[in-house]
């Protein structure tokens, strides 16, 4: 069992998944592999991660100040002249679902505690006076304080930032692994696309076969827009282009995408004069806008594609 590995530092978002600025502390991860495996048989990384550490910290903190916050509009329903809380039952229900609301169960508690007012008043309306007669009353109050399980706080404390990966390969150090799981995004992204610009839906087909077919055909769709990907950026970066005016209003796009490439030539057009006879007289060509030649040079598509008269 060795110590923890420093994997990397990321103080200007160079990273990928870490978008920092300049100024903010380094974000450090760090590995350990589990000496036992995982109930599969499968290795066991754990990390820590120092943003994640501090994000913990803080949500765990914010939790105990709402926990805090809700104790005490409990207290103040309590001493209100016209409180419902009549019993010891009802006092502890409504603690316990203020915190439950407040998700500080775990780190915050309170002390209830019953106390008996005793008072006297008037057996009868009207002045006071040598002669009149008091009756004794007795009025049942409730308090409740809060108090931080600070041994629970301490407890879990130790493990912010901490967060395990399960993986088959055996080959991997931890710091690959850790690689591997922050590039999971650009894989999830792919399905993004098939539910999104491809529109999978539920189908109902007769034959496992069909169902084969038809994801066999959205598996070549993605494939295609990640070459289109890979093809455009692959040329901006041999070109030196630090992006292309694809967004709306000419703005520059750094990262061009799929479908984003593909949406501007929804408008490109063949038109064809024909007779009474069914026969061609004449046909007009697209026009090409300088950012579609732009992209096509780029894609290493010849423009004849759209313009050429046997093209069809």
């Amino acid at each position: 069992m060795g110590p923890f590995q420093a994997i990397t530092h990321c103080p200007t978002g160079a990273t990928s998944g870490c978008h920092t600025q300049l100024g903010d502390p380094d974000r450090i991860w760090r590995t350990f592999e589990a000496p036992a495996p995982s109930v599969d048989g499968y290795r066991v990384i754990w990390v820590h991660s120092s943003s994640k550490a501090a994000r913990d910290a803080s949500a765990r903190a914010a939790r105990i100040e709402a926990g805090l916050a809700a104790i005490d509009a409990v207290a103040a329903r309590l001493a209100g002249p016209k409180s419902r809380i009549k019993t010891q039952v009802a006092a502890e229900q409504a603690a316990t679902a203020a915190l439950a609301a407040a998700g500080a169960t775990r780190w915050v508690g309170y002390t209830l505690t019953e106390t008996t007012e005793v008072g006297h008043r008037q057996e009868n309306r009207g002045r006071p006076g040598a002669a009149t007669r008091y009756r004794r009353t007795e009025k049942t109050v409730f308090t409740i304080t809060a108090a931080i399980h600070a041994e629970k706080v301490a407890y879990d404390a130790v493990t912010d930032g901490c967060f395990p990966l399960i993986t088959n390969d055996t080959a991997m150090t931890g710091a690959e692994v850790l690689a591997a799981y922050h590039y999971q995004p650009n894989l999830e992204r792919r399905h993004h696309l098939l539910k999104g610009e491809q529109d999978v839906a539920p189908v109902y087909l007769e034959s496992a076969h069909r169902i084969e077919a038809l994801l066999l055909c959205h598996f070549l769709a993605m494939l295609t827009e990640a070459l289109i990907e890979r093809e455009i950026r692959t040329s901006m970066s041999t070109h030196a282009l630090t992006g292309i005016a694809l967004y709306p209003e000419l703005r520059n796009c750094p990262a061009p995408s799929a479908p984003r490439i593909l949406e501007i030539f929804n408008d490109v057009a063949r038109h064809q004069l024909i007779n009474d006879h069914g026969q061609i007289v004449q046909t007009f060509q697209p026009q090409l806008t300088p950012l579609q030649q732009q992209v096509l040079d780029l894609l290493h598509i010849p423009a004849s594609t759209y313009t050429s008269s046997e093209a069809r």
